[in-house]
């Protein structure tokens, strides 16, 4: 008997399971904590709109994928297949973006005064906005070619060569120009952000340390709190970043040898879509875990719904 699509579907159920409502539960305190407490800190408003996309990668890949692991069969047609990929395209380019503002931001943060990047501590809220808007365009433009390939159905159910499967719909590339170059492509702009991410994250541990080094004689009990809430936040970020970079580098490198083959085994699309989409579960954990804001009003609403219970 084979376990394949059990398994599959035990997988991206799980992830369904863990991402949706724990996205929902990270917007949901942070748009709380927005309306409550008033201007928001340009950290939170990241943190919500990569818990938001999150979201989003669930409903778009997650759940189909669970759908046809249990046996669900023509899902989409045509332009659904071209519009599901296309959205999870650009939500997937949105999360390594705001991935990597966040360690670009928390870096500027902790850099001395004296640094040459130290404008952009004002310039970054200033305009992230515009930077949002920037991302949306950019993660939209270079994500155009679903629409160009993507089909709900084969002609007599055969896979072609350069045709990614996805059960619930194909990516049938014309020709063997166009399946590698669209891979590299996608690739290589994966690989700019990890590269521009590892770069902050290194150099926000280097500052943590310094940082730990000048200030360890300190007494001053405002000073250490502070000190700590600033390191907190910073090793939040960082192991974010990690997290990113061993998720979708395992889904880059699946990728990447993908476009060196004919027919991509079955198994190995499924390994990839897995890890692709593993981010949107953990990210809410952590920030759930290491947010003061998230973790406050989380306790706050288990308080109120104890209270419910026990006055009921």
């Amino acid at each position: 008997m084979d376990n394949g699509p059990a398994v599959k579907a035990a997988g991206f159920l799980t992830l369904i399971i863990i991402s949706i409502p724990a996205n929902l539960a990270v917007v949901g305190a942070f748009l709380y904590s927005f309306l409550t407490e008033g201007k928001p800190m340009t950290t939170d408003i990241i943190l919500c709109h990569l818990a938001f996309v999150n979201l989003m990668v669930a409903f778009v890949r997650s759940i189909p994928q669970t759908l046809t692991a249990l046996g669900y069969q023509n899902l989409f047609d045509d332009i659904g297949c071209k519009m599901s990929i296309f959205s999870f395209r650009i939500f997937r380019g949105l999360s390594i973006s705001l991935t990597c503002l966040l360690s670009t931001y928390q870096a500027v943060l902790l850099a001395p005064m004296s640094s040459k990047f130290s404008i952009l501590k004002y310039k970054i809220p200033q305009y992230l906005l515009q930077i949002f808007l920037c991302f949306y365009m950019f993660s939209s433009a270079t994500s155009v070619h679903p629409i160009l390939y993507a089909v709900s159905k084969l002609v007599n159910n055969t896979i072609p060569p350069y045709t990614f499967n996805l059960d619930y719909c194909f990516v049938k590339y014309s020709d063997y120009s166009s399946y590698v170059g669209i891979g590299l492509s996608n690739f290589l702009k994966d690989l700019v952000f990890i590269i521009l991410m590892t770069i902050t994250s290194v150099y926000i541990l280097v500052l943590l340390y310094l940082h730990s080094k000048r200030v360890k004689n300190i007494r001053s009990s405002d000073r250490g709190q502070s000190s700590r809430a600033e390191t907190k936040a910073s090793r939040a970020v960082v192991t974010l970043v990690i997290l990113y970079v061993v998720f979708f580098g395992v889904d880059n490198v699946i990728w990447l040898y993908s476009i060196t083959i004919l027919r991509v085994p079955q198994v190995l699309t499924d390994v990839r879509v897995f890890f692709s989409s593993l981010f949107t579960s953990v990210c809410p954990i952590v920030i759930a875990i290491t947010n003061p804001k998230v973790k406050s009003k989380m306790k706050m609403v288990k308080v109120k719904t104890m209270n419910k219970v026990s006055t009921t």
